[in-house]
């Protein structure tokens, strides 16, 4: 694993807009970096990361029953506990998945360690699936990379493929806060794979949604929504004012109620728990747990929280940096802290994609900060041997 720059792109910014990709700047800053890259080897690619990330989904996908089925375990998640019923269900049905994103520590010396699960609303699918792929198209062709580079990226035929599993309902609905134009631009590339897939789609605000008397969920133009993917996290629907009616509602919603388990910070000590000194795994606890006290170097994160809001780094013992933010009330988690790979460019963490149950693409995002957060820029990988 190395950083390096390169030309950027001529044209670039323009060939960004053509295709949507508006949030290519975001809060003033830069998101998208053209002039720079990742490489890997592709057997760096396929064990350190493609192979593990697989292992990790495989044993997160183990752990989904035995944390459903128990109360203790929903507790420690802070799963709303007259709403358990819906999340259950939505498991005993085996509700189908579309997709989710792996954080990994990975300095290229050591095994990647699993920093967290995005298994619920993962962002950054369109600059990975398809902005990043062109970027590399584009700078082979401009001779700035040699002909044979590639990339581990199968993430857009994989959510093509993906989609055609569901079936083909009147209408596959799309819901997102449509005035964040980087959640309105994930959910839209999504929209277009699914049309690939063969699906009539409608995008609405998920604000939008309404509840007709049968206590079926509607779009605005008093449509039954059969199918719904919705970029909005399941800890927010449990909490909504409309939660009630979804122990009515079945498997509307994608990603479906059980996600809920995974993309809680709680799985972290669960794992652990189970596969204690598994390479890919940090040594991680519920915080009130009298073995966190055996860290000393180690990070203390939210169970609910996200764009690493509240996250806490400790060097020996001491506070060392800290992320504002607004969770926290839910319970914390402890985890050994593990470095990441870091250059002139920042501190990088790598997102493994897997779409269905298969591992299937990669993304790197750095920040400036230890704490990876909303400011980080989006860098383009290549494999090259």
């Amino acid at each position: 694993m190395k950083r390096i720059t390169l030309p950027a792109r001529p044209d670039w910014r323009d060939k960004a807009r053509a295709v949507g990709f508006g949030f290519h700047v975001m809060y003033g800053e830069p998101y998208w970096l053209d002039d720079a890259a990742y490489t890997f080897t592709l057997d760096e690619i396929e064990t350190q990361i493609e192979e593990p990330s697989q292992e990790l989904h495989d044993m997160c996908m183990d752990m989904v029953g035995d944390i459903v089925g128990s109360e203790e375990a929903l507790d420690r998640l802070a799963i709303p506990e007259d709403l358990r019923d819906v999340v259950q269900r939505s498991w005993q049905r085996r509700d189908r998945h579309l997709y989710g994103r792996f954080d990994l520590a990975y300095d290229g010396t050591g095994p990647a360690k699993l920093l967290e699960y995005n298994a619920d609303t993962p962002t950054s699918v369109f600059e990975t699936a398809y902005f990043q792929y062109n970027w590399l198209t584009d700078q082979m062709a401009l001779g700035a990379l040699p002909k044979d580079a590639d990339q581990y990226n199968s993430l857009q035929e994989s959510l093509v493929e993906a989609f055609e599993q569901f079936p083909k309902g009147p209408i596959f609905h799309f819901a997102v806060m449509t005035d964040n134009e980087e959640d309105r631009g994930t959910t839209v590339y999504l929209m277009d794979c699914a049309v690939q897939a063969g699906h009539r789609v409608e995008l609405l605000d998920i604000r939008e949604i309404g509840i007709d008397a049968e206590g079926r969920y509607t779009d605005l133009q008093d449509r039954v929504i059969d199918r719904c993917f919705k970029l909005y996290p399941w800890e927010f629907m449990l909490r909504e004012p409309f939660a009630r009616e979804l122990a009515r509602s079945g498997d509307v919603f994608i990603e479906p109620a059980w996600k809920a388990v995974l993309s809680n910070k709680g799985l972290l000590p669960l794992l652990w728990q189970r596969h204690p000194n598994h390479p890919n795994l940090l040594a991680s606890y519920f915080a009130d747990d009298p073995a966190a006290s055996a860290l000393t170097d180690y990070v203390r994160k939210p169970l609910l929280s996200r764009e690493g809001e509240n996250v806490t780094i400790f060097r020996d013992g001491r506070e060392f940096v800290s992320a504002p933010g607004d969770y926290g009330d839910e319970g914390f988690v402890v985890q050994a802290y593990a470095p990441l790979f870091e250059s002139e460019g920042g501190f990088a963490v790598l997102g493994s994609w897997v779409v269905g149950d298969r591992a299937c693409g990669l993304a790197v995002r750095e920040d400036r900060s230890r704490i990876t957060a909303n400011l980080s820029r989006f860098v383009p990988h290549v494999i090259i041997d």
